[in-house]
Parts: C-alpha cells; structure tokens; sequence
C-alpha cells in the first residue's frame, strides 16, 4: 500500500473534513481486504473496517509520523479485530452458560435471546452497566471502570455477579427473586 501525502494527514488532524474523507478513501479498501483475511467474514470484515476509521478519526490527533500511517491503521485494525473475536468469545461462553443450566423458562430456540435481553434488563442497575459495558459494548474492564467512576476490581465484581444472577435467572424463571435477591431496587438500594 503506498502512503498518503503527509499533507494530507496533517490536515485530517487539523480537523479538515476534505483530508480525512481523502484518507478514508485512501486506506479503506486496504482495510478491508486485511480484515477480510484475518475474520474470513467478508461482513464482518465491513463492520470491522467502519470501526477502524471511526478509531482513525479519533486517534489521528495523536499520530506522531514515528511509523508509516499504514502501519500505524493496520495496528489499529488489528486492534479492532482482536477487540471482536474477545466480545463474540464473551458472548459464545455467556450463551454456553445459560444453555448448560437446565433452563425452566425456554429452551434453546429463539426466545432464547429473548429471555437473555429481559433477564439482563431484570439485573440491579450497578451490575447491569458493568456487564453491558463489558460483555456487550466489550470495554476492558479498566475502560469499564473509567466510565463508571469505581475501581477496576469493583468492575469485574458486578460483571461476575451479574453473569451468576443471569444464569440462576434463566435457570429458575422469573420467580421474583431475580435481581440480587436482597430485596435491592433498581438502583441497588436495598428495599424495605
């Protein structure tokens, strides 16, 4: 792949909308054949390629001209494709979970997503945003913890909660003693 005018990628740093749709045009072909290679999934490689020029356009900023800019979008598509196969690895041993619990409440068809969505709903406010924000947005857990205010160990405390609570969910059904079956409200205050 040749390299973009540094002009150019000095001007989409600059903010110049012309110099980063340029740049997009430049790079988003090479993008995405790279991550077509690496996923095998010539959707997946689409979607994967969006999210490298969204985190392009975030960082370029900060792209320093220490390294070619190919280099510098392929580490970061690279990025982005290691970031999915662990978000779909969470979800697979998620849904791996649930199936292997003798669930009361539906069996292994389609209600199956169904029933997972309600039960996360289901969850106190405190681990329900840790584990959205880890098992399906796929923060780290020191990500997590930057946008929730609390230490990264307080994180991975809620996500675990929170996956033990969604299997008794599915496992037993919607008894009333989902949540953290201490009578916590929403917000995880405990009720009276």
């Amino acid at each position: 792949m040749d390299e973009p005018d540094p002009a150019v990628i000095r001007g989409a740093a600059a903010g110049d909308t012309a110099s980063f749709e340029a740049l997009v045009r430049h790079v988003q072909p090479h993008v995405w054949r790279f991550l077509r290679h690496l996923t095998g999934d010539a959707d997946l490689a689409a979607d994967l390629t969006q999210e490298t020029l969204v985190r392009v356009h975030r960082g370029i900023g900060g792209f320093r001209f220490d390294c070619r800019f190919s280099t510098w979008v392929f580490r970061i598509a690279r990025n982005a494709s290691v970031d999915e196969v662990r978000a779909a690895a969470r979800r697979r041993r998620l849904l791996d979970a649930v199936a292997a619990q003798p669930v009361a409440r539906v069996g292994a068809g389609p209600g199956l997503a169904t029933e997972l969505r309600a039960a996360v709903t289901a969850l106190p406010l405190r681990l329900r945003e840790a584990f959205v924000l880890v098992e399906v947005f796929g923060l780290r857990y020191r990500e997590a913890a930057t946008v929730l205010g609390v230490p990264e160990g307080t994180v991975k405390s809620r996500v675990f909660h929170a996956r033990r609570e969604l299997v008794a969910w599915l496992r037993d059904g919607d008894d009333g003693e989902h949540g953290d079956g201490h009578g916590h409200d929403e917000q995880g205050h405990v009720g009276g």
